[in-house]
């Protein structure tokens, strides 16, 4: 099972995901120190839209986790997605940068909000790599 080609690209999907949510995380904290004002080195509007775009850019990366996690698994155990705690908490992390996207479209969340959505985000993105680790057991508890 270990030796799936599924296998790399889910990892691989994975990395440049979170890669890409840990910049919308630190623009994130950027603009919420700054209190969505110009700050001395980047001007509010920009951080904003660095949020967005690192959000953006990760977005399909994460859904290639998904995809290819469930691939992999059907081909290891014969089942695509068994609601184990790490696939549970991938979707929902998944979700969260869904609505971040969509509201951030229907254009009903920028600046603070945008930001704080994008917080959350990555808490669940830790959440899912650290927390469901050390806390659930099951079939990615190594």
């Amino acid at each position: 099972a270990l030796q799936s080609i599924w296998l790399q690209l889910h990892v691989a999907a994975a990395i440049f995901a979170y890669s890409l949510f840990a910049l919308s995380f630190a623009a994130s904290v950027l603009y919420l120190i700054q209190k969505g004002k110009d700050g001395f080195f980047i001007p509010a509007k920009s951080l904003d839209g660095l949020i967005y775009n690192f959000i953006a850019a990760g977005f399909p990366f994460m859904t290639l986790v998904i995809i290819t996690g469930a691939i992999w698994a059907e081909e290891a155990w014969g089942t695509w997605w068994s609601w184990d705690p790490k696939e549970t908490w991938a979707l929902v992390t998944w979700l969260i940068y869904a609505l971040c996207l969509h509201f951030r479209r229907t254009k009903q969340w920028s600046g603070r909000a945008a930001a704080w959505v994008a917080l959350a985000g990555f808490a669940a993105v830790i959440f899912t790599l650290v927390g469901v680790t050390l806390l659930m057991p099951g079939a990615h508890s190594y």
